[in-house]
């Protein structure tokens, strides 16, 4: 795909992800740059929903923007370029505060897949708990690269993790696949929350969880092209 074409699905996110409730003001997206994996491109510190072809920068894996051009960047970065470093596989990180999912990383209780589309859940979500790396005073933002490489380890091989009092990232070995997963985890929690009040729930086991993210991440085009009209309308 040409820089271009990176570029216009990476705004085409933003908006999207906004269009479909898991941003708001605040929250972003960043995909790995195709022409040198050790950079990433990521928007300048604006609502994902404004975002535009020229607000994208270009950071390298230290977290800095290697042409800023008097835009700011968000103070949050440092999630994306750990996890990077952390992870060759990732080549999209999205970093939401999803309202639904936040009451799965203060409680005891476990965000699992309910349904098919929850599949890449898994048995269990990794939860990063910032007091262990950045003591009990902080602001619970990520704003170094010392939190970032905690939020990294936390999250570990897993393609989704929440963050406690915080949000949650999801990382994909597309762009496409992140967006997916950010949105059906927020969908999969708001489903798993209303299943609980009616009584047990029954979840699916590792097989079905795996065999149907397999056959989900073959067809993601399909709501992709449909988010995509949506995000435009």
């Amino acid at each position: 795909m040409s820089l271009k074409g990176l570029i216009d699905d990476l705004v085409s996110a933003n908006h999207i992800l906004f269009k479909e409730g898991v941003v708001d003001g605040f929250g972003h997206v960043s995909v790995r740059d195709e022409r040198n994996p050790e950079r990433f491109l990521l928007a300048r510190s604006i609502a994902p929903a404004t975002v535009r072809a020229k607000d994208i920068m270009e950071f390298g894996m230290d977290g800095e923007a290697l042409s800023p051009r008097g835009r700011k960047p968000y103070l949050e970065r440092y999630i994306h370029s750990e996890i990077y470093r952390a992870r060759p596989d990732a080549v999209a990180v999205v970093h939401s505060h999803s309202p639904a999912l936040i009451p799965f990383g203060v409680t005891g209780t476990s965000l699992r897949p309910v349904y098919h589309m929850g599949g890449f859940l898994g048995s269990a979500t990794p939860i990063f708990e910032i007091r262990e790396a950045g003591g009990p005073a902080t602001d619970m933002l990520i704003r170094d690269r010392k939190l970032g490489a905690a939020l990294a380890r936390s999250l570990g091989r897993a393609p989704f993790a929440l963050m406690r009092g915080h949000g949650a990232v999801a990382v994909g070995g597309t762009l496409k696949q992140a967006v997916y997963r950010a949105i059906y985890a927020e969908v999969n929690a708001r489903l798993q929350a209303e299943a609980m009040r009616l009584g047990p729930v029954t979840y699916l086991n590792d097989d079905e969880a795996a065999n149907a993210s397999r056959t989900n991440e073959g067809v993601i085009d399909r709501p992709w092209e449909l988010w995509k009209k949506r995000a435009r309308e």
